[in-house]
C-alpha cells in the first residue's frame, strides 16, 4: 500500500507545488498523465499541445533528478497507454497503488476538480486538495473580499493587493500619486508604426521537445495551428531567461503601446511587440508571480524605468490575473453556462483559418494560428468584440479561445471571454460591454489601411462589418445602453438617426449575419 498518491496536473509544474510539501519518495508515489481528451475536448492548437506535453515531460525529468534514489509512480505518455481521460488514468493508478490518501494541489479547472472529487468518492479513496500557494490571493481570501464589497471591480481589488504586499507604495498612498496609469497605456504607433521593436527571445528545441512535436504531428495531424514558430519556454530555466529578457529589453517600452496593434512584414516581431510573453510560464507555474513582480519593481528602482510601464505590467499580474482567478471560482459552474444576450449564432469557419476579407480579423487570426498567440487587445477588441456584435454563441467562442491560445487555462480564459469579451455574464464584474465601431481598430492599428472595408461606413457594400454590427447592437439594446452612465453617450449618437437610417443599418446587419462566412 502506498502512503500518498500525489497527482500533478499539466499546469502545476513547480517544485514547490503544495502537493509535494511532505513528499517521501520511499513511501509515496507521483503520477502525471498525458491523455488525448485534454487536447480534443476543444480542438487545441498544436502549439498548445506541444507546450503542455513538453513542459510536463521536462518537469517530470526534473522530479526524477530531484530524487536520484528512485521515484515511485508513473509518467503516462500519450503513446504508451490507452486511457482516454485523466479520470480513467487516475482510476487505474488508484486501483493499482491503493494509496491511503490522494493528494493534489487545487486544479485550475472546475471540470477536473469535479472529476477528481467524484472519482475518489466512487473508489472510496481519501482526497486531500491543498491550497494553491502559487497565487497571491487564496480562494478563501477572495471570497471574503467579494462578500464585503458591493461591486466586483478589479480596480478596488488591485488597490487592496498593492497595500497588502506593499508594492509601489509610499505609506498608504501609491507611488506617483495615482493607483494606475491606464490612460497613459493607450498610445497608438502613429503612421510611422512601431520603432526599434526588440527581437523576441528564442528557445532551443531540444530532443525531448522535438519528440513531443513529432508525437503531436502524428496524433493530432488535423488540429489547427503551426509549429514552425514555436518559441515558448518549457523549462523553468528558459522561463527565467524570458523574464530577464523582458525586464532588460521590453519593460521600459511596454506601457505606452500595450494596447496598440500593427501589421508588419516582419512576422516574427509584429505579434509580440513589447509584450512580456510570460503568461505561458506563469500559467504553467514555471514562474512565480512574486518573482516576476519583484523583478519589475527592482528594475523600476534600479534602472529608473517609467512608472506607467512598471505599474501597468504589475496591474496585469497582481490585479487582473489574481482577480480573474478569484471570480472564476466564485462563479463556477454558472459562469460556464452564462448567455446574457441569448446569442446563438454559429462561429464563422474563418475563425479557424483567417480566410476573411476583414483585415483586422485576418491578421489577428493568422497571428493566432501561426504562433498560438495574440495580445490582449487583439483578443478583446478584435476577435472578442466581433463575437458579441455578431451574436455568436458564447459556448463556441469560449471553446475557440481555450483551443487556440498557448496560455489558455480555463480559470483565466473563461472569465476573460464570458465576462470581458462577450458580456455573457451580464456585467458581473464589468460595468459595460466592450464594444466599439471599426474606428477604434483604425485608431489603434494600421489594419484598416489594408482592408476592403471602410471603418467609417455603416451601410453599403464596403461598410466595415464591425461598424455595421456595432450600430445594429446599439439600436437593438438602446434602452439598456441609454440607462447606463458608461454607455449613454453611445446612444446619443443613435438619437441622431432617422427611422430610415436605423432600418438601413439593421438591414445591412442582417445581411452581414446571414453571409458571415463570406465577409
Amino acid at each position: 500500500m502506498t502512503r500518498h498518491l500525489v497527482l500533478i496536473l499539466g499546469d502545476q509544474l513547480n517544485l514547490d507545488n503544495p502537493a509535494l510539501e511532505d513528499f517521501d519518495s520511499t513511501q509515496d508515489a507521483i503520477v502525471m498523465a498525458e491523455v488525448s481528451h485534454e487536447a480534443t475536448q476543444v480542438w487545441s492548437h498544436k502549439a498548445r499541445i506541444v507546450l503542455f506535453l513538453s513542459a510536463m515531460r521536462h518537469f517530470y525529468a526534473a522530479l526524477v533528478h530531484q530524487y536520484p534514489s528512485g521515484l515511485q509512480g508513473s509518467y503516462l505518455k500519450l503513446d504508451e497507454h490507452s486511457f482516454a481521460t485523466l479520470k480513467d488514468a487516475w482510476a487505474q493508478q488508484i486501483s493499482l497503488l491503493k494509496p491511503q490518501k490522494v493528494i493534489v494541489c487545487e486544479p485550475g479547472e472546475y471540470r477536473l476538480e469535479q472529476d477528481l472529487i467524484a472519482l475518489c468518492k466512487e473508489m472510496n479513496a481519501e482526497l486531500v486538495v491543498r491550497d494553491d500557494t502559487h497565487f497571491m490571493c487564496s480562494k478563501a481570501d477572495f471570497i471574503h473580499w467579494a462578500k464585503v464589497n458591493k461591486q466586483l471591480r478589479m480596480e478596488f481589488f488591485y488597490r487592496k493587493m498593492r497595500q497588502k504586499y506593499d508594492l509601489l507604495m509610499q505609506g498608504d498612498e501609491p507611488v506617483g500619486g495615482a493607483w494606475n496609469y491606464d490612460a497613459e497605456n493607450r498610445k497608438t504607433f502613429g503612421k510611422s508604426g512601431p520603432q526599434n521593436v526588440p527581437a523576441a527571445p528564442q528557445v532551443s528545441i531540444d530532443g525531448l521537445t522535438q519528440t513531443v512535436i513529432d508525437t503531436v504531428e502524428t496524433y493530432f495531424p488535423n488540429h489547427p495551428g503551426s509549429l514552425k514558430n514555436f518559441i515558448w519556454p518549457v523549462t523553468r530555466a528558459a522561463a527565467l531567461q524570458f523574464l530577464e529578457d523582458f525586464i532588460k529589453n521590453k519593460l521600459a517600452g511596454f506601457g505606452d503601446h500595450q494596447d496598440a496593434m500593427w501589421q508588419s512584414a516582419n512576422s516574427s516581431q509584429s505579434p509580440y511587440l513589447w509584450h512580456s510573453l510570460l503568461s505561458t510560464s506563469l500559467n504553467l507555474k514555471l514562474l512565480n508571480p512574486r518573482e516576476v513582480i519583484a523583478a519589475a519593481v527592482a528594475a523600476y528602482h534600479q534602472q529608473q524605468l517609467p512608472l506607467a510601464s512598471v505599474e501597468g505590467f504589475i496591474r496585469q499580474i497582481l490585479g487582473w490575473r489574481e482577480f480573474i482567478r478569484g471570480v472564476y471560482w466564485l462563479d463556477m459552474p454558472k459562469m460556464g453556462e452564462a448567455n446574457h444576450y441569448k446569442h446563438t449564432c454559429t462561429l464563422p469557419s474563418w475563425y479557424w483559418t483567417g480566410d476573411t476579407h476583414m483585415n483586422c480579423m485576418k491578421q489577428t487570426i493568422n497571428d493566432t494560428m501561426q504562433h498560438g498567440y495574440a495580445h490582449h487587445i487583439q483578443r478583446l477588441m478584435v476577435t472578442g468584440m466581433f463575437g458579441i456584435l455578431a451574436e455568436l454563441n458564447p459556448r463556441e467562442v469560449e471553446a475557440w479561445y481555450l483551443a487556440v491560445y498557448v496560455d489558455a487555462v480555463e480559470w483565466v480564459e473563461l472569465p476573460n471571454v464570458a465576462g470581458m469579451a462577450l458580456y455573457a455574464n451580464g456585467g458581473r464584474f464589468t460595468s459595460k460591454p466592450y464594444i466599439a465601431s471599426g474606428a477604434y481598430i483604425k485608431r489603434m492599428s494600421n489594419y484598416c489601411s489594408h482592408c476592403k472595408y471602410k471603418p467609417e461606413l455603416k451601410t453599403g457594400e464596403t461598410a466595415c462589418p464591425t461598424t455595421t454590427l456595432y450600430w445594429n447592437f446599439l439600436i437593438k439594446h438602446y434602452d439598456t445602453f441609454s440607462r447606463n452612465p458608461r454607455t449613454t453617450l453611445m446612444t446619443k449618437n443613435v438619437d441622431r438617426f432617422s427611422e430610415a437610417d436605423k432600418a438601413e443599418v439593421q438591414a445591412r446587419a442582417q445581411y452581414v449575419l446571414q453571409q458571415i462566412n463570406a465577409i
